[in-house]
């Protein structure tokens, strides 16, 4: 079994796609609290893992009228055939008084185990299963019917030799129906199905713990929901795959649109081979835009113009991570003819920032209207960055005034001023780098420039600064995520990715639901 042609970033943890498309059955249990998630994962298998008229999903909680409400998704044709309503089942099977289609004569059955003796007696592997074996099925039907179940063997059974898929939600609607222990069914469809039929077969239950039955599968996956700063987060945890390797133990995952996604999978449709060029995005009146069209609705149009933007940078979030969210600012600005003065932080590279955006502007464009000063260096022979190290205090202001002519241009277009603060306390002091703070801000909303500072944690200017910022945004790592929120305005935490269609430095948000 393979995931489906077109599967995009996110869905299903590649991981859980090795373990189901392995030769053979697997079993699989998915616990987790009410509300983690646990039936949007098993519907999102269903597509991005199951093929179609081999893979089900039977549920016994709720009716597929439900489901298709919660789920308008489900509604294609093609994935409505998947769904199997156990009360309709059941119903079925009365009013036809059929629960399974007939065997094959006895003489046929004796035939084809002695070919399989046959086989077996010259060592050789057996072929793919061609009947669901019903031993411990059978075993149960002897204490109470159970139609829905005999159903569900029969679909997988028309689908043999090849693999199916099947999905149960919940494990608890089976047992408590027919007054079974959960080690009966989990031990009858794992015998059955999974390594009798070469069936794969998720259980999903209907509580955080699975009470003692782990070793009777071979995967054990855990979904949780907690806050984090009052905003909702959600973890998968892979506990268990049987011959897997798990990359990644824990991924933070999203239901926006009533969709599974597990976020922070990396893809290579994500990096474009050939760079192409930035396409500005037009700014709202009053607002610059942020380059991607995500950010702009959250923050009703964009970043404000002449306004001041805190991002507080936490300690495990990396360059490349919330470099995915300046980067299109800066394109958009350098795209439409304006510059850029950069106070870059400790770890940032000019070069570095340089090559990634001269892929998408022309190299002359950056190096008129880039300036990036820098306190360390006497001198420099690239034209965009200035050797503050050498200047006294007037000679430096004269050198900043001159950069901001540079990149303003003839039109005396505005700029961005960036400033990483932990730069400034860093080499000046906290007194020092909260005076250039408050000249900063002035300069900015007298000209209409757009700030935007960088915080460390630690430092001591972080206070002082984050009461005079138009907004202030925290930038986070969530199980291997980059995430954003907003403190002003208040926001729910929103995952940043690259663009799964436009590829980087195109950006998307994703809100954690």
């Amino acid at each position: 079994m393979t995931a489906n042609e077109g599967s995009t970033v996110g869905g299903v943890p590649p991981e859980v796609v090795t373990f189901l498309s392995g030769k053979g059955g697997r079993s699989l249990i998915v616990k987790g609290g009410a509300g983690s998630g646990k039936t949007t994962f098993g519907l999102e298998l269903l597509e991005r893992v199951g093929q179609p008229n081999r893979s089900f999903y039977l549920s016994t909680r709720v009716g597929d009228e439900a489901l298709y409400r919660q789920f308008p998704w489900l509604r294609t044709t093609e994935m409505r055939t998947r769904v199997l309503d156990a009360a309709k089942l059941f119903l079925d099977a009365i009013n036809t008084g059929k629960t399974r289609e007939p065997e094959l004569p006895e003489t046929e059955q004796k035939k084809i185990r002695a070919g399989r003796d046959v086989l077996g007696s010259f060592g050789q592997e057996r072929g793919p299963p061609t009947r669901v074996d019903r031993t411990h099925l059978q075993a149960l039907l002897k204490r109470s019917p159970m139609p829905e179940m005999e159903n569900v063997y029969n679909r997988i059974e028309r689908a043999l030799p090849e693999k199916s898929l099947l999905v149960i939600d919940s494990l608890e609607g089976v047992t408590h129906k027919y007054g079974l222990e959960m080690e009966e069914i989990v031990m009858t469809l794992q015998k059955d199905l999974v390594e009798g039929s070469s069936t794969d077969v998720v259980m999903i239950l209907e509580k955080p713990e699975a009470g003692g039955i782990e070793y009777l599968v071979d995967g054990l996956i855990s979904i949780q929901r907690e806050e984090l700063d009052e905003r909702r987060v959600r973890h998968l945890r892979l506990e268990k795959l049987r011959a897997t390797n798990i990359g990644r133990a824990r991924y933070a995952v999203t239901l926006n649109e009533g969709r599974f996604e597990a976020l922070g999978i990396a893809s290579a449709r994500t990096t474009p081979a050939t760079p192409a060029p930035w396409k500005p995005i037009s700014d709202p009146e009053r607002f610059y835009s942020t380059g991607i069209p995500d950010f702009d609705r959250l923050l009703g149009g964009g970043l404000r113009r002449g306004s001041f933007n805190a991002f507080e940078v936490d300690v495990n979030v990396g360059i490349d991570d919330y470099y995915m969210l300046f980067t299109p600012t800066f394109l958009n600005f350098l795209a439409q003819g304006r510059g850029i003065i950069a106070v870059l932080a400790a770890g940032e590279s000019p070069e570095k920032l340089r090559e990634t955006l001269i892929r998408h502007v022309p190299a002359n464009q950056f190096d008129t209207r880039v300036r990036i000063p820098d306190y360390t260096a006497n001198e420099t022979e690239d034209p965009y960055i200035l050797p503050m190290a050498r200047f006294g205090r007037e000679d430096a202001m004269r050198a900043m005034v001159t950069a901001e002519k540079a990149v303003s241009g003839a039109e005396r277009k505005p700029f961005i001023e960036y400033t990483a603060f932990d730069t400034f306390e860093s080499l000046m002091g906290d007194q020092v780098a909260i005076r250039m703070y408050f000249q900063g801000v002035a300069r900015t909303k007298h000209v209409g420039n757009l700030g935007i500072g960088l915080l460390k944690p630690g430092l001591l200017v972080s206070s002082e600064i984050l009461n005079m910022m138009d907004t202030y945004f925290r930038i986070i790592n969530i199980d291997n995520a980059p995430c954003i929120y907003g403190i002003r305005p208040r926001t729910t935490i929103y995952a940043i990715s690259p663009d799964p269609e436009k590829g980087a430095p195109h950006a998307i948000l994703t809100p954690m639901v």
